[in-house]
Formats: structure tokens, C-alpha cells, sequence
């Protein structure tokens, strides 16, 4: 389930106690350092203004700068022009003539350019510091204290090679032939879907994250920062590999090896990168077997480490990937984290230390859970804002749609990936799903069972595309529900798919608008403007697919075909894929944008819809919420490193 653009999930931390004298005085020295920090900065800006003004005086022939005899000292590595004295105090004699007396000009000049560019970029930085709140000082202090040691941990150790770890076994990984000649023409034609949406990536986006696919050319959000890191390719790779398009993936894969790099200056969203890249680099490295993919996966997880400098150990939603500095989203909640960006990280993180042998994934995402069990839930529901400094709620908004999805995808799917061992995810998972179904789930009036939004103590009736996927998490989470409850959930997930299917069979061009209403008489319908758009999302198919692999009712396939002709018709166009702006009319408006995530999840729910059950068989696959695919790792009596109970 992948965020909107410009809102993507995130979130935590335990309640600070009351000041006691000690920690009261604890807080004034700390303001008393950050104030010392910021007037050292002044300082030093005022030093280096002072220093640049000393050498931009006027040039006067009679005292030349250098004849002042401190340039040995100040600049050692210029060499000391016609006269000037060395701080022994001799005199250096030069050659006569015009040349010389050029090439020093020159160097003087080239000098001065230097010193004037390092005196505004002192400035321009000391400007940048003084605009900072007191408390992302504090935060890039103590992630550059951490940097620093870190950093001297590493050198002193050297680089460590992976250590050799059993593969887990991996099944059903290409073919899934359906056998009957009309599902399989429909395959065929996804297949065809997918080479159009990838040949014009790669004709006119390469290597930028994204499509623009009427400009036919590169696109790229806040999320993946300012920097050209291929989103496209990494998230593709595992669907290509799936659709037997192995030459596409050659392709992807040498782009990787020569131009993935990860340490740029890019600020990027934690929970994007981890779903997309880490996700997608993971689950190629799984179909595979290439050893690149697991090393750039690596990498890449090295530097979203540092976002987990927080006073409580909730991530930040961003991270600057060269700096290691966090921050969180301006518009949530008062500087919170969210709840499904935070709490989306426990699959990647888990085969990262199974993968690597460090047992900082697995704890770092382990002391969420820990943390979350310890709080206070309003009705026993989870709110979606988390503040990482004071570990207490924001605005009690609870939602299974965008800011929160995720995170109960994700307590199913650490259990069933852990080849259902891990019981306390399990258990986390039953309990929230009993409270969204007591306080979330309604029935319309025109008898539509939908999922609404719980807003400060009020039941707001609509619900996102992005909840749709909850109909394939309720099927999936069917068999091993307490109390017998499998045939409960099993039918839940049906009725949720029918709600979702009639929000597409509504609309003009039988595709679904980003949120629907139920009140005033109007079901599964937009009423505003702004939601009325399609951005070639994924949930419902998702859903259609789950259900069909749990029921195998004939009508899962056939609404998966009507929404794969409407997107054919109203979507494709020359360069690619793009979303459209009004799924109510019937001449619409082009975003002019090609997802990463409908080559990652879209093409492939619907791929793997009209293929056989044995393609990426549940019982050894566990989809990521980018539907990148890891495999359940049957530990049997092994224990991962950095837990304590046995798995």
C-alpha cells in the first residue's frame, strides 16, 4: 500500500515523566550548551568575515598583501612571491622579468576567488544553522556525535564481508502457467503492459526515479530527496523477473551495479526508500541469486540507521542520506511520526539481519513493538501521529487507510513470515483488527460494508483506495483468527472487495477515485474534486487477487480484467502509463506522471491474477506492501541474532 506522493506514513516513543530537580537542571545545561553552540556559530561566521575582508583590501602597488610575509604562514602551499620574508626571517630572491610577475598575479587572483567563495559558503551554512530550532540542533549534534563515532568504530574495523548464510528456499518463482488458453491471452497481454510501461522508462526516464510519459521525460517527488536513484528500476525488477522478461532485468540489474550509489545529498523519506528499494533489492536478490542486490540492499540500510536517533528510538520520517540527519513531515501532527511509516520496516529489517548477521535491524524494529504495547490506545485503536521526542500520541486519528495501513499489514505479515512462530505479532494483530471492527467497520445503507476513519471521537463514512487492500489483509489473515473466526474474516475480505469493486463499477471510466463517501444517499462515490483522481494504484487489485487465491470465485479474475481494459484504455497512451484526474469523466485529464509502484505492484497483482497458484506460492512468499516478495524464513530452533526468544 503505497502512500499518496505528498503524503507518505510514518511514527513514536515512551511518556516522558514529570521534571524532577535533577532532570530540570539536566534540561537548563543542555539549553545552556545549545546556546553556547549558536553563539560559537556567530562567532565563527563574524572570524570569517573578518578573515575574507583582510584579504579583499584594495590592491595597492605600494603594500601588496604579501609583502606582509604571512602568507607561509596562512597558506604554506602558496610559494612566497618577490621579496616576502619566510618566518625565519630571509628573503626569498626571485628571477626577474614579466612572466613571473604574471603568474604570481594570477595565483593571487585565483587566491582571492577561493577565499571569497569559502568565506560566502561559511556564511551561507552559518545562516542555514541559525535558522534551526533548538531541538534539530540537539537532534544534528547528537547524530553527527553518533557519525563520528560510528565512523571510528568502522575504520578501526575495516569493512566487514557478509557472512554466509543458508538461502532459504525459494519456490515457484517463474512460469504459473494457467492452462486455459483465454487466462492465459489475458496474461499475455499484462506481460505486453508491462514491457510498454518499462521500454518507455527506458527510452525516456532512465535512471531518473520516475516517468512523465506525455513530457517523455524523468520525474522524481520529495520522496527520494533531490537525486536520480532509479526508483523504476529497483522497484520493477522482481515483476520483470516474474513475467519471464529476463533481458529487461539484465538491464536493470547493470544499471545497478554501475550507477546505484547511496551517498549522495539527498534527503529521502525512511519509509519509501525501506518498501521500495530495500524491498525491491531484497526480493531480487531472493529470485535471482545475484550477490549485488543483497549488498546494495545493505548499503542502503546502513544509512537509514541514523533516522533512528531519537530520544525514543521512533525513526524520523526523512533522513539525509549523506548527513545522517532526520527530521519529521511539517504537516503531522506537531512534528509526529506516522504510524504506518514507522511501523513498516519489521520485514525488510528482520532478512536484513538475517542476511547480514547484525542484530541492529531486528532490535531497532523490535523496540517499536515493545514501545507500542506499552501505550495507552483510545478504544484499543492505534492513532496515526506518534511524537518522537515525547514518545506521546498526536491528534487521535485513526485510519486503515494512508497513515496507518500499513502497520497492521505488516503485524500479520511478520507472523506468517516467520513461518508462524511469532506469536506476539500474531496476538498485536487479532487485538487491533477486534477494535477497527467494533469502532471502524459500518454497513450503508445500501447494505456496502466499509472500513471509515475514526477523527477525535467521530466516525468520519469514507473511505481511501489505499484501504481497499484490507479486504486481501482480512483473507490472508483468515486462517489462524481466534475463536474460529477464519470464515468471519474469510467473507469480511469478500464484502470489503465488493465495496471497492462497486467504487470502480461507479464512476465514468471504471476506475476507482483516490476516496468515496457513504452519507447523503451517495455510496461509494467521490464528492470532491480532489479525490476524484486515479493514480494507477494497486489496493483493489490486491484485494481481487487475495480473494481469488483464497476462494478461487471466477468473478476476481473478471472484475481484475475490467479494471486492467479500463486502465489499457484510459491510461496508456505513447510514452507509458499515466494517472488521470477524474475518473467521473468521460474526456479526462492526464497527471502525466508513471508510478514506480504500478510496474512494482499493479502489473504484477494483476499478472499473478491471471496466472496458476503455484507462481509465488503463499505458503513460502510473503509480499511487502510494494508487493515485493520475501520468502518465510523457517528458523525452526535457530535464533535470529538480537532476539531472545527462540524461533
Amino acid at each position: 500500500m503505497t502512500t499518496p506522493a505528498l503524503l507518505p506514513l510514518s511514527g513514536r516513543r515512551i511518556p516522558t515523566l514529570s521534571p524532577s530537580a535533577a532532570s530540570f537542571s539536566h534540561h537548563r545545561a543542555t539549553l545552556r550548551l545549545s546556546e553556547k553552540f549558536i553563539l560559537l556559530l556567530i562567532l565563527s561566521a563574524f572570524i570569517t568575515l573578518c578573515f575574507g575582508a583582510f584579504f579583499f583590501l584594495p590592491d595597492n602597488s605600494k603594500h601588496k598583501r604579501f609583502d606582509l610575509g604571512l602568507e607561509d604562514v596562512l597558506i604554506p602551499h602558496i610559494e612566497a612571491p618577490k621579496g616576502a620574508k619566510h618566518p625565519g626571517g630571509q628573503v626569498v630572491i626571485h628571477g626577474q622579468g614579466g612572466h613571473d610577475e604574471h603568474r604570481h598575479r594570477e595565483e593571487e587572483e585565483s587566491l582571492r576567488d577561493k577565499i571569497r567563495a569559502d568565506h560566502e559558503r561559511a556564511l551561507q551554512e552559518a545562516k542555514e544553522k541559525l535558522r534551526k530550532s533548538r531541538d534539530e540542533l540537539r537532534a544534528e549534534i547528537q547524530t553527527e556525535k553518533s557519525k563520528v563515532v560510528e565512523d571510528l568504530k568502522k575504520k578501526k574495523e575495516g569493512p566487514k564481508p557478509l557472512p554466509p548464510v543458508p538461502m532459504p528456499k525459494v519456490v515457484g518463482v517463474n512460469d504459473g502457467d494457467p492452462g486455459e488458453p483465454d487466462v492465459k491471452e489475458k496474461r499475455d497481454k499484462i506481460r505486453e503492459m508491462m514491457k510498454h510501461a518499462w521500454d518507455s522508462y527506458r527510452q525516456y526516464g532512465w535512471g531518473h526515479n520516475e516517468l512523465k510519459p506525455l513530457a517523455k521525460k524523468g520525474h522524481s517527488t520529495n520522496i527520494f530527496g533531490n537525486s536520480q536513484m532509479g526508483a523504476t528500476i529497483v522497484d520493477a525488477l522482481d515483476s520483470l523477473y516474474m513475467m519471464g522478461l529476463h533481458d529487461e532485468f539484465k538491464d536493470g540489474q547493470e544499471w545497478i551495479e554501475q550507477n546505484l550509489d547511496f551517498s549522495v545529498n539527498a534527503e529521502v523519506s525512511v519509509f519509501e526508500v525501506n518498501i521500495r528499494f530495500i524491498g525491491g533489492l531484497l526480493a531480487a536478490y531472493y529470485l535471482s541469486g545475484q550477490e549485488v542486490f543483497k549488498v546494495k540492499a545493505v548499503q542502503l540500510a546502513e544509512k537509514l540507521l541514523p533516522a533512528f536517533n531519537t530520544p525514543t528510538g521512533i525513526p524520523w520520517a526523512m533522513v539525509n542520506l549523506k548527513s545522517g540527519v532526520g527530521r519529521n513531515w511539517g504537516w503531522a501532527s506537531a512534528g509526529s511520526s506516522i504510524l504506518a511509516e514507522f511501523g513498516t520496516l519489521h520485514m525488510e529489517f528482520v532478512h536484513l539481519t538475517y542476511l547480514t548477521g547484525n542484530p541492529a535491524y531486528y532490535q531497532k524494529v523490535m523496540h517499536i513493538r515493545k514501545l507500542l504495547a506499552k501505550m495507552d490506545r483510545p478504544n484499543g485503536l492505534y492513532p496515526n501521529y506518534l511524537n518522537p521526542r515525547t514518545g506521546r500520541w498526536g491528534q487521535h486519528h485513526t485510519s486503515v487507510g494512508g497513515l496507518g495501513d500499513s502497520f497492521y499489514e505488516y503485524l500479520l505479515k511478520a507472523w506468517l513470515m516467520s513461518d508462524k512462530t511469532d506469536t506476539e505479532a500474531r496476538k498485536t494483530y487479532d487485538d487491533a483488527i477486534e477494535a477497527i471492527e467494533r469502532h471502524l467497520i459500518r454497513k450503508s445503507n445500501g447494505g456496502l460494508t466499509f472500513i471509515g476513519e475514526w477523527k477525535n471521537g467521530h466516525l468520519e463514512r469514507k473511505m481511501g483506495h489505499l484501504t481497499c487492500f484490507a479486504g486481501g489483509m482480512f483473507a490472508l489473515g483468515a486462517d489462524g483468527s481466534p475463536d474460529d473466526k477464519a470464515g468471519h474474516y474469510l467473507q469480511l475480505g469478500a464484502e470489503i472487495a465488493h465495496t471497492c469493486h462497486e467504487s470502480y463499477d461507479r464512476t465514468v471510466l471504471k476506475l476507482g477515485p483516490e476516496a468515496f463517501k457513504f452519507d447523503s444517499g451517495l455510496e461509494a462515490v467521490a464528492v470532491r474534486q480532489n479525490e476524484k483522481y486515479y493514480i494507477l494504484r494497486p489496493e483493489v487489485i490486491e484485494t481481487y487477487w487475495y480473494m481469488w487465491r483464497f476462494t478461487h470465485d471466477p468473478k476476481y479474475r473478471q472484475w481484475g480484467w475490467e479494471a486492467a481494459q479500463a486502465i489499457e484504455k484510459y491510461c496508456r497512451v505513447s510514452g507509458g502509463f499515466s494517472g488521470v484526474k477524474d475518473v467521473y469523466s468521460s474526456n479526462p485529464t492526464y497527471d502525466d506522471v508513471q508510478q514506480s509502484f504500478f510496474l512494482a505492484e499493479t502489473l504484477k497483482y494483476l499478472y499473478l491474477l491471471f496466472s496458476s497458484d503455484d507462481l509465488m506460492p503463499l505458503e513460502s512468499w510473503v509480499f511487502n506492501t510494494e508487493a515485493h516478495p520475501l520468502p518465510v524464513l523457517h528458523l525452526a530452533n535457530l535464533t535470529l541474532p538480537g532476539s531472545q526468544a527462540q524461533r
